[in-house]
Parts: C-alpha cells; structure tokens; sequence
C-alpha cells in the first residue's frame, strides 16, 4: 500500500528540525570557538607571525618553542600546580559544606530556617571587593599573608559555597522524603541518611557544584594579586600577566601558549562531566 502523503501544514519531519537546531547552534558557537582556536593557533607561530598583515589563522613553521619557554621564564610548573592543588582542595571543601548546609536547611525544620537560609543567600550580593581590605588586614593579623590559605578559606567559605549550598538545598528539596523515611525504619541517623542516601543520589548536582567551584578557584585573580607577592606561590591568572620582556613589551606567543595549558584543563573536566553540570543545575530549579 502506497503511503498517505503529509498534509499540508503539518509538523517537519525530527531529522530537519533536529539539523536545523544544529545549524543554528553551530552558528552562535563561532563567536566562542574563534578566540579559543586563534589562541591555541598563535600558540605555536613565531612571535613575528603572529600579528602580521594580511592576518593568518595557521603557519607554514610551527613551533612549540613559546611551551618550552612558558616553564623556563618562570616557575611556571610550581605555579601551575599551586592552582592545581587549591582549585581541587576549595572544590572539596565547597562540596563537603554546602551539602551538609543545603541538607540541613532542606531536610531539618528549625526556628528561624527560612530567615537564616535568605542570611545566608545575601552573601551572594555582596561583591568581593567590599571585603577585601578588612579579610587581609585579618589575615595580616594572623601571619597568613603571603601564603596560600588565603585563597583557599574566602573561595571555598564565601559566594562560591553559598551558591552551592542554594543547588544542594534545592536538589535536596526534590528528593522524595520516603526515601528518608525508609532510612530512619533501618535505624540510620541524619548523618547515615545523609551519607548513605543523599549523597549518592545527588551526583547531579554535587557534579554541577563540583564544576561551578573548580571555575571559580581557577580564575581567581584579585584575591591571589592581593595575598601573594612570591612568584612561586603565585596562581595561573596572576602568573599570565608576568610574560614580558626586558622593555616590559608582551611576549604574545609565549604568553597565549601558557594561557593555551591554563583552559586545556578546564576545558577537559567541563567534556567529561557536562552531562551530569546540565542534569545538576536542571533539577536543582535553575534551568
């Protein structure tokens, strides 16, 4: 039997609909994707190349030589680690925090739990640079300037963890409570609940936190330029401004080449775990 033609005004077929989204997609990405290629291209040119008329996105001679020279210049190795280590230590911290205070604030009914959770969201409009003077005369006080403890207790203790105790709470609050009630008839407690069920169930979202904080503590720059005077202890984002030569001109390619090694990670970790981000933030009520 031959097959009903498709009347008219009728829906288009999922393929066309499905390319044109992609199409469409793929043209509002080039605007973010042509920065990130011409880095990465600029990279490997000579320095010579890499501003020349008319302009080119690829060289006939590339050259790694500006990697080799982002390590030798300076203790670029120690300062790519030291952003390593505390982007990872705030990230545990934030996740260990924020939900511990988004269980209790969506699990635990107190006096006062709805007053205190808007307190504690007020943090969220409070710009960094209000604090900043009375944090380093505090941290001054107690010897820890110049030191990395700086950084790592005002991003993993202030907006960052707010904003993670808000997803964690509201992740939290869509869980089904027959769930907690199932836990307390095998005679767990809250921390049992919230170790042995909660957690586990909230992957979504502590990915999404875990992402969220990690961008944060990567990309800090006022807090490392306002604690930290050694170039050893010094971050990426501070670091990338120190590639200049004896007449404090930009050494370009050198300078795109570190900036290339400081996304490459982010850029991985977002790959791997951007399902889990988009799953997290959707059903914490922020999509």
């Amino acid at each position: 039997m031959s097959s009903k033609p498709q009347p008219l005004g009728s829906k288009p077929q999922p393929f066309l609909r499905r390319a044109l989204l992609v199409t469409v997609l793929g043209v509002l990405a080039i605007p973010f994707a042509v920065p990130t290629v011409w880095m990465v291209a600029a990279s490997v040119k000579p320095l010579a190349e890499i501003f020349k008329a008319p302009p080119s996105l690829w060289t006939a001679n590339p050259t790694l030589s500006a990697y080799t020279e982002a390590f030798s210049f300076q203790p670029f190795a120690r300062q790519y680690l030291n952003s390593v280590y505390i982007a990872v230590l705030v990230t545990l911290i934030t996740l260990l925090v924020s939900s511990l205070a988004g269980y209790a604030f969506a699990r635990i009914r107190f006096p006062g739990a709805n007053a205190l959770f808007l307190v504690v969201l007020v943090g969220l409009l409070v710009p960094s640079e209000v604090t900043i003077v009375p944090l380093f005369q505090m941290f001054k006080q107690a010897g820890l300037v110049n030191t990395h403890w700086p950084l790592i207790l005002v991003t993993a203790l202030a907006a960052p963890c707010v904003l993670a105790t808000f997803i964690m709470r509201q992740f939290f609050i869509a869980l089904p409570v027959e769930l907690e009630e199932a836990g307390r008839l095998d005679g767990l407690g809250r921390p049992a609940i919230w170790w042995r069920i909660c957690l586990p169930l909230a992957r979504p979202a502590l990915s999404a936190v875990a992402i969220l904080t990690f961008l944060t503590s990567w990309n800090l720059y006022l807090e490392p330029t306002v604690y930290l005077t050694s170039p050893d202890l010094f971050t990426l984002p501070q670091a990338l401004t120190r590639f200049t030569d004896a007449y404090g001109g930009e050494m370009w390619n050198t300078q795109l080449a570190a900036a290339t090694m400081t996304v490459l990670p982010v850029l991985i970790v977002f790959v791997v775990a951007q399902r889990q981000f988009v799953e997290g933030l959707a059903h914490s009520g922020l999509k």
